[in-house]
């Protein structure tokens, strides 16, 4: 009989696999059948180092026991129990642990199942907010080029990622977009916040001399951009969108999906910058990846503006069949008790000089033009193949496979997003095995 970590299905067909090209991937399968710690164990039995926390999501590593016991004790528990008009315990405390967690004045929390779906509903809320306190006729959207909010239809609409977009029609209408933030002309090898750019945030002015404050509900922004290819905001960039947004009464919605529980050495970015939005979305390292959960936490002025009329109304109809599942709750409740237990925000922020100097240490290899990094994040940016974008990184993504490392690609660029244990060694082998992939590269 087959060792558990030999076993492939006889059958790739059936499964439409989500952002992969499908044909490479089943002609050449790459699976996971374990992980630990920082490792992955593949179905041939090789150890492949985690250089992505997954997908962005686990944060604390995998297989951590405290969260395992919580999932498996909560399912012979109680294993589902409606949100609406019901409710069970785990998810009100955990509302309250988020609640204690984030900026002051985000005290309110709607369960979602994911970060797209954590979008969708911030969206939502800003325009029923202003439905709600009189302003019925902010009715626009503003998101950013290069932004990316998930993939569903708000998500992709207020999103700047073409691939996202092109094949879906229309989307949503009367969504504007301020511009990206990427200046590699001014802000190449950037260590952390870049110097240039911070007048980029007063388009949102140009936005509202042209289609009037008063039609605009709402500007969602990541603090740092992460899917787009890992860009950080510029020095005072936030700040000035906060100032304009309060000014012109827009709210601002801040996407911490990837930034939230500890990427940047924080609670959330918005912590990290010192910024507070009206609205953070989150989801990813809320459950370390688990079981499939977000958020979104809101302020008090937006959350009790819908507490009036009668008491037996509903008074935002919104919400998910899975809004605080039980099991998600044990999970995210066990994984920022690991968090805050092992002091892995801390160990992020402490890591992160470390980080930094190993990963530029990769300028001067060939076809490296940009080095970017935060917290425990980082892009290297190689050159196109001209006529073939995006194969020289996939090139390198599946070279470092080969030598046992899981990176990450979007365009042309490698993204890199360890988990927060991460040791040096560890950082040693992920810089090193890239090295020599990018120095192997055509």
């Amino acid at each position: 009989m087959a060792n558990d970590h030999t076993i492939i299905p006889n059958d790739l067909s059936a499964f439409w696999m989500p952002f992969t090209a499908n044909r490479q991937f089943k002609k050449a399968p790459r699976l996971f059948v374990a992980a630990e710690g920082m490792y992955y164990t593949t179905s041939d039995g090789q150890q492949v180092l985690d250089g992505t926390a997954g997908l962005w999501c686990c944060n604390a590593g995998h297989a951590r026991p405290k969260i395992t016991e919580a999932v498996q004790k909560q399912v012979a528990e109680m294993d589902y129990a409606p949100a609406f008009q019901m409710g069970h315990p785990k998810a009100f405390e955990l509302a309250s642990t988020l609640r204690d967690m984030a900026p002051d004045g985000l005290n309110h929390v709607f369960y979602t199942n994911s970060g797209s779906e954590s979008v969708e509903t911030a969206l939502k809320i800003a325009l029923a907010y202003q439905r709600t306190i009189g302003q019925g006729t902010r009715t626009r959207l503003v998101g950013r080029e290069k932004g990316y909010h998930g993939v569903n239809f708000g998500g992709i609409s207020v999103g700047g990622l073409v691939n996202n977009r092109r094949m879906f029609g229309t989307l949503l209408n009367g969504v504007l977009h301020l511009p990206h933030t990427h200046l590699p002309e001014k802000n190449a090898w950037t260590k952390g916040q870049p110097e240039h750019g911070v007048e980029l945030a007063d388009d949102l002015e140009r936005m509202i001399a042209l289609h009037g404050a008063d039609t605009i509900a709402a500007v969602i922004v990541e603090p740092m951009s992460g899917s787009a290819g890992v860009y950080m905001p510029p020095k005072g960039y936030l700040e000035r969108l906060r100032a304009l947004t309060k000014k012109h009464g827009i709210l601002l919605i801040f996407d911490e999906v990837i930034t939230g529980f500890g990427r940047l050495g924080s609670s959330f970015g918005a912590e990290h910058f010192g910024v507070t939005p009206d609205l953070i979305t989150c989801a990813k390292g809320l459950t370390n990846g688990v079981i499939p959960m977000g958020a979104v936490l809101a302020t008090s002025e937006i959350h009790d503006a819908f507490m009036t009329g009668p008491e037996h109304v509903i008074e935002l109809f919104h919400g998910y069949t899975y809004s605080g599942n039980p099991v998600a709750c044990a999970a995210g409740l066990a994984t920022l008790e690991t968090y805050r237990e092992e002091e892995l925000f801390k160990r992020a922020a402490d890591m992160a000089p470390y980080w930094e100097e190993a990963l530029h240490s990769l300028k001067g290899l060939p076809h490296v033009i940009d080095i970017r990094n935060m917290g425990l994040i980082g892009a290297v940016e190689l050159e196109p193949i001209p006529g073939e974008p995006t194969k020289r990184a996939f090139d390198a993504f599946l070279k470092a496979y080969d030598k046992g490392v899981l990176v990450r690609t979007t365009g042309d660029i490698i993204a890199l997003s360890p988990p927060l244990i991460i040791e040096k060694e560890h950082i040693d082998k992920l810089i090193g095995t890239l090295s020599d992939v990018l120095k192997s590269l055509d």
